[in-house]
């Protein structure tokens, strides 16, 4: 369908997503091509044999007559279906632009152009979760936004979903404004879209290009509602969600089957499903829970939360709580006290299982094994050089990396506690991650900008920076599949990417000028972590919500042990 117009004489094809990785060659299932009838109709005749019967399905619908007007070879439409042995023989779905923008969107890092969806064969966990996310914007029966049953903790993105599919629909109606919209959904120096298909990817891709040009566009010709009723910031598409205990939500991580975990000062942690329904209503309040100020998940998704502060242990010192993937304590009824730790406020687990604890209140680190016990001594490692530090980041080494607020330094730890080495590097240093080449990136909060460094601690920049335009205060920071680096601004509401330490140009700025998704409202974003879909999930410690950005990020794998990888 293009709006409520039949596309007669389109082909039709059904497709196996591909396997061999993102936006790899996906398969053909159909011998022979369909086509659509004098309604748009089709039928997909029975025994077409999947890769696996969990092969991700999809259709393709391209050209076809609309209306009076002549066959439009530009006309190129999509829906998922979902998988393979879960179809039933029954099933009916709509093909036209809504299911289009919501497929392109949700499936931004998996599609290639010409409409081939692959992901690895390794990441088919991050593929479906993506596949999930399209059924749970639009409703593929009838191709219609916002869902009914959109999870309640969230608002749906419709308007700007409706909006994009409208921008679409004069294409399809009108080869005419194919014209006006191919040219503008073009990447700077790349080729020019022949499809509504392509043109779509290309903006999913680049979502801070020509929005206003292609807002007016796609005002002439406004048939899906509800709509946005003036331009956006920019073209992602984005969710907040409230709710599940969140109160002050200060840190964020992604388990491996892609459930989201966000841990509160005000001492509540929180669990989303992939698709942002909360698993527990008011969140989870036992096992030592007070004042969270970091989660992380290790490799049997257990959820580990440090606790700032404690009730009658430790000296009420702080603790370590360890949840399983369905809640349950691990870690007793006062969580992990041993090891020295001191008001905790940090914590990342190594791809040996060994957690780092970095304690705020004595300026140490505790590292425990995956059963709770101290690997560091009663007291942990201590250091000089350790100076208010405030994140850690784990390297392929095993070697600890602290992000020291004060003293304009990051300290590189050795993992048996024997040598602490401090870089000059800094300013104000909030966060730390480590990218798949083992350069370090800092988040400089009173710089207003981002450091790299080697790995020998060579500093490549101590500061990138925007000048303040969408740098402000940067405290999360995380990097994706591709390398690049995403910031979250503490003081500014919005995301930053920069070209990561593989590009011809590190630091580069590649969101829009006042960055990513500066209409979503956030106040305080505390932290940032990607998911095995592209999805970047944002705590926003001021407004008590969890914004979640689609599809815009290169899958990483999850849940994050040491370096950041590919799935």
């Amino acid at each position: 369908m293009a709006g409520s117009l039949p596309i007669v004489g389109a082909s039709i094809q059904l497709y196996a997503a591909g396997s061999a990785g993102n936006g790899s060659a996906a398969t053909s299932l159909l011998m022979n091509v369909l086509t659509t009838d004098a309604t748009g109709a089709y039928t997909v005749p029975a025994g077409y044999f999947c890769p696996m019967p969990s092969s991700q399905l999809y259709v393709i619908a391209s050209g076809g007559q609309v209306g009076g007007a002549a066959s439009n070879a530009a006309i190129m439409l999509t829906t998922t279906l979902g998988m393979c042995n879960q179809i039933a023989v029954s099933s009916q779905f709509v093909v036209n632009e809504v299911t289009t923008v919501a497929s392109v969107w949700a499936l931004a890092q998996f599609l290639s152009i010409g409409g081939n969806v692959g992901a690895a064969s390794t990441n088919a966990q991050g593929l479906a979760n993506a596949v999930a996310t399209v059924a749970g914007l639009v409703n593929l029966t009838t191709g219609t936004a916002p869902v009914a049953g959109f999870s309640a903790a969230g608002k749906s993105p419709a308007p700007r979903i409706n909006s994009l599919a409208n921008l679409l629909h004069a294409c399809t109606i009108s080869s005419t404004a194919c014209g006006t919209l191919f040219p503008a959904t073009t990447t700077n120096g790349g080729t020019v879209p022949s499809n509504t298909l392509d043109a779509a990817l290309d903006l999913a891709l680049n979502a801070g290009d020509n929005v206003t040009e292609l807002y007016t566009q796609s005002t002439a010709n406004a048939f899906f509602t509800p709509a946005l009723t003036s331009a956006p910031a920019d073209w992602t598409l984005f969710i907040n969600y409230t709710g599940a205990g969140m109160s002050s939500p200060d840190s964020v991580a992604i388990d491996g089957v892609g459930n989201v975990w966000v841990s509160s000062y005000s001492s509540a942690v929180s669990e989303f499903s992939p698709t942002g329904v909360p698993l527990y209503p008011n969140g989870l309040t036992s096992g030592g829970l007070l004042d969270s100020r970091a989660v992380a998940v290790d490799a049997q998704n257990n959820a580990w939360i440090a606790n700032e502060d404690s009730v009658g242990v430790n000296n009420n010192l702080g603790s370590i709580t360890v949840l399983n993937s369905s809640g349950q304590l691990i870690s007793g009824a006062t969580g992990y006290v041993t090891g020295g730790l001191y008001y905790p406020i940090a914590i990342a687990i190594d791809s040996n299982a060994t957690s780092w604890v970095l304690n705020f209140g004595n300026s140490s680190l505790t590292l425990l094994s995956s059963s709770g016990q101290a690997l560091s001594g009663a007291a942990g490692y201590t250091s000089p050089k350790l100076v208010f530090p405030v994140a850690i980041a784990l390297d392929a080494n095993h070697n600890g990396w602290v992000a020291n607020n004060s003293g304009g330094t990051v300290t590189k730890v050795a993992p048996d506690g024997s040598q602490f080495t401090d870089y000059a590097c800094c300013n104000g240093a909030a966060g730390i991650a480590i990218d798949q080449r083992g350069y370090v990136w800092v988040a400089n909060y009173y710089g207003d900008s981002v450091s790299q460094l080697a790995n020998d601690g060579t500093v490549v920049s101590s500061g990138y920076n925007d000048n303040g335009a969408s740098i402000q205060n940067p405290q999360g920071i995380a990097i994706d599949g591709s390398g690049h680096v995403w910031v979250a601004n503490f003081r500014g509401p919005s995301l930053t990417e920069l070209a990561g330490s593989a590009s011809t140009s590190p630091g580069q700025i590649l969101s829009p000028a006042v960055g990513y998704a500066s209409d979503a409202a956030m106040l305080e974003a505390s932290a940032v972590a990607i998911d095995a879909s592209g999805n970047i999930w944002v705590p926003d410690f001021g407004n008590d919500t969890l914004t979640e950005i689609i599809g815009l990020a290169t899958p990483v794998k999850t849940p994050q042990l040491g370096p950041v990888q590919v799935p």
